[in-house]
């Protein structure tokens, strides 16, 4: 059962908004003036608090300065209750971190259903996603609804890149974002020796290119089409409406980018440290991971030994003689440019 707190001075206002929150399923404490309802914040962390603005004693906006400036407190979904709807009352409060604002009078659905959206998306912040294009996708179509891909990639330019392709290039300014409409594409960067790292691996349903356009920066790898992909060019606009509901979206949006970072990072002690045919199992095993579509049988996939080189961080010739050792191993089976993994399980415990 979720917890609210509302802080409100009117007592018939105050009594009429707990009955409705307590027949609705919620558990409610209750505030007559900013500065009780701070103390119980304190005393017990809400879920959701509903905040009158013109308030004696404190405010709302000063509930919403201190609840924002304790760590206990910090992230609660905040809604603004009042009676002014100036256009300056509303930019006031959502430039101080508010979530949401209800103009009174108002009515028993609309009241609800800004605690439902609200509540949906705290869970979201607290939710762990992967830090990979799965991730991020999950956390865009919940933050933004179940219709957010459709609504964002909707007739769209498409652009068909053919395999070993460019796509955007290390050092340019990103001005778009890239949406994968079917194909694989690859992103990598690469030193003066033209030595080359594959830092990311991307398929249908991805956006490709979001960090720099989140961080501000020039692209730091270029991204390249492994197969024939057909690309859909979304306007960065377009991206950012997406991404701004609020702080807590922005936070979340950040943390998932340093986990990407650190598992990147990771990545970069595994070539460094780990042997070679550690470094391979690892490679494949980022193959099955990133583009089996369904579980059980045999995965195989059509692949160049370059590109695999370039994951695992060693040289053509040395991930040829480690494939075809594990071949012999009954690891993998190899066909021209197709590998297919026989064994997983085995691939998976080399690799812990």
């Amino acid at each position: 059962m979720h917890h609210i707190l509302l802080i409100e001075d009117n007592t018939e206002i105050r009594e009429n908004i707990a009955e409705i929150l307590e027949l609705s399923n919620y558990k409610v404490d209750t505030a007559e003036n900013g500065k009780v309802g701070v103390e119980k914040a304190m005393s017990q962390r809400p879920d959701l608090i509903i905040c009158d603005i013109m308030m004696p004693v404190l405010d709302g906006y000063g509930v919403l300065h201190l609840v924002n400036k304790n760590e206990g407190l910090a992230g609660i979904p905040f809604i603004f209750l009042t009676a002014k709807s100036e256009r300056n009352d509303f930019r006031k409060g959502m430039e101080m971190g508010a979530d949401d604002y209800i103009t009174k009078p108002f009515t028993e659905i609309e009241l609800l259903n800004a605690i439902d959206i609200r509540l949906k998306k705290a869970e979201v912040y607290k939710k762990d996603y992967p830090a990979n294009p799965e991730g991020m996708q999950e956390m865009l179509n919940e933050l933004g609804g179940k219709n957010t891909l459709h609504n964002i990639t909707e007739n769209r330019d498409e652009n068909v890149y053919k395999k070993k392709q460019v796509i955007y290039m290390e050092g340019n300014h990103p001005h778009k974002l890239f949406y994968i409409k079917s194909g694989k594409v690859k992103t990598f960067i690469s030193n003066d020796d033209g030595k080359v790292l594959t830092t990311g691996l991307f398929g249908e349903g991805d956006f490709v290119g979001y960090v720099s356009l989140l961080e501000g920066t020039t692209y730091k790898d270029t991204a390249e089409a492994i197969d024939d992909s057909v690309i859909m060019d979304i306007p960065t606009d377009e991206f950012n409406k997406l991404l701004n509901y609020d702080a807590n979206a922005t936070r979340k949006i950040i943390s998932l980018l340093s986990k990407n970072i650190a598992e990147k990072e990771q990545q970069l002690l595994n070539i460094a440290y780990n042997s070679l045919r550690k470094r391979v199992a690892t490679a494949l095993i980022s193959l099955v991971n990133k583009y089996r579509q369904e579980e059980g049988g045999v995965f195989t996939i059509n692949f160049s030994r370059e590109d695999l080189a370039n994951i695992a961080g060693t040289a053509t010739e040395s991930l040829i003689r480690t494939l075809s050792d594990f071949k012999a191993e009954k690891l993998i089976d190899l066909h021209g440019s197709k590998i297919s993994i026989l064994n997983e399980k085995k691939l998976i415990a080399m690799v812990n």
